[in-house]
C-alpha cells in the first residue's frame, strides 16, 4: 500500500466515525399532532372555553333558590315596652258610679288615684341578638332566566368558535414553516448539485487550460462562477437553519438539538374544485362570519331580557330564626313563609334606552357579517388566483427543466471536445438551477395558498386530503 493510498484509508475511517447530525422524520400529519400538544396559543383558547362556561354557569344559577344565614347584635338607646294610662279605664268607671250614685266621693277618690298612675309592659330588653336563615326562590322573572340561559350557551359557542379560529391559525403557520423548511432543503440539494456540476467543469476546463485547449479567461470564469455556487449554497443552507429554528420554535421544541426533516413532499394537484365551492363553505363556516353570527344571536336574546323589564318579578320567600335574645316568639314568629313581587312602574326611561342600544347592537352585527362575507369573498378569489397560478407556472417549469437539462448534457459533452465555450456552460447550469428553484417555489405559493383557503372557508382539516390525492396520484 503506498502512501496516497494510506492516507485515503486514514480519510475514510475517520469519515466513517464522524457523528453525522442527528435528524427526527416528520410528516406533517404528526408535526400537527406535535403542535396541538403543546402550542400556547391553543392552551389560552381553551382557558377561554373553560371560562365560558364557568360564566354560562354563573348565568344558570339564577333558577336555583338563594340561602342567606344573616346576624346581628343590636344595643337599643331604650328599652322596647308599652305605657298604658290607667285613666282611660279609670274614667268611664267613675262616670258609671256617678250615673248610679250621684253623689259619691269616696269610689271616685279611690278611682282617680288609681288613674293617676301609667300601666307598663317590657316587650324587649336594650340588647338584642339574632340568627337568621333566609330563602328565595324567584318564580317568574319575565323570561329573563330563559334567554340568559341561551347567552350563556351562545357564550360557550362563540369560545369554541374562537379556539377553531386559533387552531386555523397555527396550522396555517405550521404549513408556512413545515413546508418552508421542505422549500429550504430542496433548494440546498438544488444549489449542492449546481455547485458539484461547476465543480466538475472548473476540474475540466483546468485539465483543458494545460493542453491549450482554451485560455486562463475560461479557466477564470469556470472558477468565478464555482465559487458563486458555492456561495449561494451556504446561504441556502444559512436559510434552512432560520427556518428550522422557526418550525422548532411553533411546535415548541425549541430546546431539543435534534433536527427536523420534513417527509412529507411538497404538492400540488392537477385540479382544483371550484371557486364557488369555497365561496359557499366561507358563508357557511368562516370563523369570522359564525362568531358574528353568535354575537347577532347573544344581542338578540340581551334585547329580550331588556323587554321583560317591564314585567314584574315574583318570588318565593320565607325566613326560619335559629337563634334569639331578646325578642319574644309571640312579638316575632321564628317562621316565616310567603310570595311576594316587586314591578318597576317608572325608572327614568332606563329601560327604553337599553332596549334601542341593544337594537343598534344587533343591527350593528348584522351589517358587519355582511361587510366581512364581502371582504372574505376577495380573499378568496385572491388565494385561488394565487393557486391557479402556481399550477400553470409548475405545468411551464416542468418542460422547462426538460429542455434546460438536455441543455447542459449537450453544452457539457461540447466544451470537453472543445465545440462550446465556458460561459455557455455555466449559463446552462445557471438556468437548469434556476428553474428548479422556481418550481420548488410554486410547489411551496400552492400549499401556503392552500392552507390559507381552507382556513377561510372554515376547514383547514381538508389540507391533509389534497395533500393524499396529490401524492396518490403522482
Amino acid at each position: 500500500m503506498n502512501l496516497n493510498q494510506r492516507i485515503l484509508f486514514f480519510v475514510l475511517s475517520v469519515a466513517s466515525i464522524v457523528p453525522v447530525a442527528a435528524q427526527e422524520n416528520l410528516s406533517f400529519d404528526q408535526a400537527l399532532n406535535l403542535l396541538h400538544d403543546g402550542n400556547q396559543s391553543l392552551k389560552i383558547a381553551d382557558k377561554g372555553i373553560e371560562i365560558a362556561k364557568s360564566e354560562r354557569g354563573k348565568l344558570n344559577a339564577f333558577w336555583y333558590p338563594s340561602l342567606q344565614s344573616t346576624g346581628a347584635f343590636v344595643h337599643l338607646s331604650e328599652k322596647i315596652e308599652v305605657k298604658q294610662p290607667l285613666s282611660e279605664f279609670t274614667d268611664p268607671a267613675k262616670d258609671f258610679v256617678h250615673s248610679i250614685i250621684p253623689d259619691d266621693k269616696i269610689i271616685s277618690g279611690i278611682l282617680d288615684q288609681i288613674g293617676a298612675n301609667t300601666l307598663v309592659f317590657p316587650l324587649a330588653p336594650r340588647n338584642l341578638t339574632t340568627v337568621d336563615l333566609t330563602a328565595e326562590w324567584v318564580l317568574f322573572s319575565g323570561g329573563k332566566r330563559f334567554h340568559a340561559t341561551k347567552i350563556g350557551n351562545t357564550m360557550v359557542d362563540l369560545a369554541r368558535e374562537s379556539r377553531a379560529q386559533v387552531d386555523a391559525t397555527q396550522r396555517t403557520l405550521l404549513a408556512e414553516s413545515y413546508y418552508g423548511l421542505r422549500l429550504a432543503r430542496e433548494i440546498v440539494a438544488v444549489r449542492e448539485e449546481a455547485y458539484r456540476g461547476l465543480e466538475k467543469h472548473y476540474e475540466n476546463a483546468v485539465k483543458l487550460e494545460a493542453t491549450g485547449m482554451i485560455d486562463k479567461a475560461a479557466r477564470l470564469f469556470a472558477q468565478v462562477n464555482r465559487d458563486e455556487a458555492k456561495r449561494e449554497l451556504e446561504a441556502a443552507r444559512k436559510e434552512e437553519a432560520v427556518v428550522q429554528n422557526a418550525l422548532k420554535t411553533l411546535l415548541n421544541r425549541e430546546g431539543e438539538s435534534m433536527d427536523i426533516a420534513p417527509s412529507s413532499p411538497l404538492f400540488i394537484n392537477d385540479s382544483i374544485p371550484p371557486k364557488m365551492e369555497f365561496i359557499l363553505a366561507m358563508n357557511t363556516s368562516n370563523y369570522l362570519v359564525n362568531q358574528l353570527n353568535l354575537q347577532e344571536h347573544m344581542s338578540r336574546q340581551q334585547l329580550k331580557i331588556d323587554r321583560s323589564g317591564y314585567m314584574p318579578n315574583i318570588a318565593l320567600f320565607g325566613k326560619q330564626t335559629l337563634y334569639s335574645h331578646g325578642i319574644q316568639s309571640n312579638l316575632v314568629p321564628r317562621t316565616m313563609i310567603g310570595v311576594g313581587f316587586t314591578w318597576n312602574l317608572f325608572d327614568g326611561l332606563e329601560r327604553e334606552k337599553r332596549i334601542r342600544q341593544s337594537k343598534l347592537t344587533s343591527q350593528t352585527l348584522a351589517l358587519g357579517q355582511a361587510k366581512a362575507k364581502d371582504d372574505l369573498a376577495v380573499g378568496v378569489d385572491k388565494l385561488y388566483s394565487q393557486m391557479q397560478k402556481a399550477q400553470d407556472n409548475v405545468r411551464a417549469l416542468n418542460t422547462t427543466i426538460e429542455l434546460s437539462e438536455e441543455l447542459v448534457r449537450m453544452r457539457k459533452k461540447a466544451f470537453a471536445e472543445g465545440m462550446a465555450t465556458s460561459t455557455e456552460v455555466v449559463d446552462a447550469e445557471t438556468m437548469l438551477a434556476k428553474v428548479k428553484v422556481l418550481r420548488l417555489a410554486a410547489y411551496y405559493e400552492y400549499d401556503v395558498a392552500l392552507m390559507n383557503l381552507l382556513a377561510l372557508c372554515g376547514t383547514p382539516e381538508q389540507f391533509s386530503s389534497y395533500e393524499q390525492q396529490a401524492i396518490t396520484k403522482s
